[in-house]
C-alpha cells in the first residue's frame, strides 16, 4: 500500500552486519536506483511463499534498475545462527544480497511488524509502497513496474491462495513445539531441527537442516487433525498453519 506521505526516508544498515550474495551495500548509495527490501526468515513458512516472488521479480527487472534486499531477521532459534542463514540462502536459491540482522538492528530501525514484511524505495531514498504478511503481489509488482518505466503482466499467482479473488477462510493459529491435535488450515508446517525422522498423519519425513518443512498439504481449507511424532534427534519448534481458499457459499 502507498504510504500516507512519500517523505519518509529509508533508514541507513548498521556498520558491520554480515552480507551474503554480495559486498556491504549503504542505503545512500542506491539513491538514482528502486530498491526492494523484504524482512524474511527462513524457519517462516509465510516468508518461504514469498520467496518466489522475490526471486522472480529480482530477474524481471534488475536489468531495469530495481535492487532487491532480503533482511534476514531470525524468528526461531534454528535461524539464528549465521552458518545456517548462510545454508539456505543457497539451498532456497536466493540470487540477489541478504544481510543477516543477526541483532535485529534493522528491523528496529524500520519499526517492522513481523514476517514477511517489504518496503519499496523510490529512486530518491523515499517510502514508495509497503506491505506486512503475504498476498498484494501484483499491486508490488505494478508500483516496482512504475519506478522503472515497465508495463508487463504481473507474475501468474503461484497458489490458488494468491489469487487476489480468492476467499479465505482463517487458518489455525502457530502452535508451539510438537503440536498434535485439531487444525483447520491450508496446510501444516514444522520448524524443525536437528537429523532423523517425523511422522505426520502416517507420512514420514526426514530432517537433514534446520527450517520449515511441509507436513500436510491440501487443496483448500480443510478441517483435520494432525497427528505428529517427532524422532531422535530432532527438535520441533513450532507447528504452522497456511490459509485455505474456500467457496464464497461456505464463507458466507
Amino acid at each position: 500500500m502507498r504510504p500516507p506521505v512519500d517523505t519518509i526516508a529509508a533508514p541507513p544498515f548498521p556498520r558491520g552486519v554480515r552480507w551474503l550474495n554480495s559486498p556491504p551495500l549503504r542505503m545512500d548509495e542506491q539513491i538514482g536506483r528502486p530498491v526492494l527490501l523484504e524482512f524474511w526468515d527462513f524457519c517462516r513458512v509465510n516468508s518461504l511463499r514469498t520467496l518466489p516472488y522475490l526471486r522472480e521479480w529480482h530477474r524481471r527487472y534488475a536489468s531495469a534498475g530495481l535492487r532487491v534486499i532480503g533482511v534476514h531477521a531470525a524468528g526461531f532459534a534454528p535461524s539464528a545462527d549465521e552458518a545456517a542463514v548462510r545454508e539456505a540462502v543457497v539451498r532456497l536459491d536466493v540470487p540477489y544480497p541478504v544481510v543477516v540482522d543477526a541483532e535485529l538492528e534493522i528491523w528496529r530501525r524500520y519499526g517492522n511488524r513481523g514476517w514477511p514484511a517489504r518496503y519499496l524505495w523510490n529512486p530518491r531514498g523515499r517510502l514508495h509502497d509497503y506491505h506486512y504478511g503475504e498476498g498484494a503481489y501484483a499491486e508490488t509488482e505494478r508500483a516496482i513496474q512504475a519506478l522503472v518505466g515497465t508495463d508487463r503482466e504481473p507474475m501468474a499467482p503461484q497458489r490458488p491462495e494468491d489469487d487476489p479473488r480468492a476467499v479465505l477462510a482463517a487458518q489455525t493459529a502457530d502452535q508451539p513445539g510438537a503440536y498434535s491435535g485439531p487444525y483447520a488450515a491450508g496446510g501444516a508446517w514444522a520448524v524443525l531441527d536437528g537429523h532423523g525422522r517425523v511422522v505426520a498423519n502416517g507420512a514420514p519425513l526426514e530432517v537433514d537442516h534446520p527450517g520449515c518443512y511441509p507436513l500436510l498439504e491440501h487443496p483448500r481449507h480443510t478441517e483435520g487433525t494432525l497427528e505428529l511424532e517427532i524422532g531422535e534427534g530432532v527438535t520441533c519448534h513450532a507447528v504452522c498453519f497456511t490459509p485455505g481458499v474456500v467457496d464464497q457459499a461456505e464463507a458466507a
